[in-house]
């Protein structure tokens, strides 16, 4: 499905592979990160890493999971994804960065090439969201056309609460 590689000007989108194992889990071990990502525990392991990327195969085969390295200079700074329970849901868009590559505009570049790949194959409708205290997020998802979409509180694994959540959609240009 995805196997392929997405370029854009600074960026390499890659499909995640075992040998990123090391540098995910140890990106996300950082609390400024696992902290706003509702799915990562902030003491995952290696072998939890490596359990989630072995999914990825079938999922992109199911077309029901698509994740992507964001390599830098190449260099692994960060993940995105899209994913879905079934083919006739929209996509949940995901994305996480390393805190060294952040305010120079790099997830809204490969968030941006995600969802025109994934429009490309015809996929009009699109979901995501931040927490509250990450307005950065939301920023991204602002640019790339989504909308507010509603609120609610979500369990965040990484603070191992609930988080103030906001909802956001996106419908494609040409649908």
């Amino acid at each position: 499905m995805m196997s392929q590689e997405i370029r854009t000007a600074r960026l390499l989108l890659r499909p995640v592979r075992p040998t990123d194992a090391g540098p995910i889990t140890a990106i996300i071990q950082d609390p400024r990160v696992h902290r706003m990502l509702a799915r990562v525990a902030p003491n995952q392991s290696k072998a939890q890493t490596l359990a989630w990327i072995a999914r990825h195969d079938a999922g992109a085969a199911r077309d029901t999971d698509h994740v992507r390295a964001i390599e830098l200079d190449g260099q692994l700074v960060g993940v995105t994804g899209a994913n879905r329970s079934d083919t006739s849901s929209p996509f949940e868009v995901g994305y996480w960065l390393a805190p060294q590559a952040w305010g120079k505009g790099l997830m809204t570049e490969a968030v941006g090439a995600l969802l025109e790949w994934l429009e490309q194959r015809g996929e009009r409708a699109f979901v995501s969201g931040h927490f509250a205290d990450n307005p950065g997020s939301g920023r991204v998802l602002q640019k790339l056309g989504f909308m507010n979409a509603g609120r609610n509180p979500v369990f965040c694994l990484g603070r191992g609460e609930m988080v103030d959540h906001l909802y956001m959609a996106r419908i494609a240009q040409n649908a």
